[in-house]
């Protein structure tokens, strides 16, 4: 299990993948602006409509990024785990957000002044390399949802979903046991709790994951991305 939750603010900035090439200067000024806020289940990180004023990351829990069609229907484009952070393409363009960011738990985000992002941009060669990178895998990421959505059945959904979640560059703080739920794996997936609970059975038998108390064991990502229900 990860002791994450006992990480400071200053540790979760300075354990990012962008964070290693900064200079002693540009960490300080990091470290100075970005602030921590508790934001509890249910609560939002930020809201659709908005201006945006920060580049965000979690330090700890869960965040769903989800929007509403104009008939109710509620659509999850991803979840944010430890150790992500989220939203730089809006702080680039500066405009409303799109979408909303919600905690399916207690969680702790990190908060970056809009000014301090742009400012590492325009002087740290290697931060704006990783947000192309960054720009690039959320891309990717989205397109295979479309195609997750709109093609596989639910346990394939589930199994990828699964999968999605241990990518390096996107989410860099996950070891091999993810502490989720299976009504929160449903929200991230698109399928109800129960649903969820059979695929995960389904996957368990298989050899794919184990099932433990309060989270789910990777034993086999590879398997996880190709399987095919």
């Amino acid at each position: 299990m990860s002791d994450r939750h006992q990480i400071t603010l200053r540790e979760a900035l300075r354990s990012t993948l962008w964070a290693k090439a900064l200079t002693p200067e540009q960490m300080a000024r990091v470290e100075a602006d970005t602030v921590e806020i508790s934001v509890a289940k249910g609560g939002y990180v930020c809201r659709k409509g908005e201006m945006v004023e920060h580049w965000l990351g979690v330090i700890d829990g869960l965040v769903k990024m989800n929007n509403f069609s104009s008939t109710g229907k509620s659509v999850t484009f991803t979840g944010m785990t430890p150790g992500s952070w989220f939203g730089e393409g809006t702080v680039l363009k500066r405009e409303h957000l799109k979408y909303d960011a919600i905690a399916l738990r207690d969680s702790r985000i990190a908060r970056m002044p809009i000014s301090t992002f742009m400012w590492l941009v325009d002087n740290s060669l290697p931060f704006t390399r990783f947000l192309l990178m960054q720009l690039n895998e959320r891309l990717g990421q989205f397109i295979g949802m479309l195609e997750n959505e709109r093609l596989l059945d639910p346990d394939t959904r589930i199994a990828r979903c699964l999968a999605s979640m241990f990518h390096s560059q996107l989410y860099p703080g996950l070891e091999n046991t993810i502490l989720i739920s299976q009504e929160e794996l449903g929200y991230l997936s698109g399928t109800s709790r129960q649903r969820a609970n059979q695929a995960l059975q389904r996957l368990e038998k298989l050899g794919l994951l184990s099932l433990d108390y309060g989270g789910i064991r990777i034993l086999d990502l590879d398997g996880l991305r190709r399987y095919e229900a």
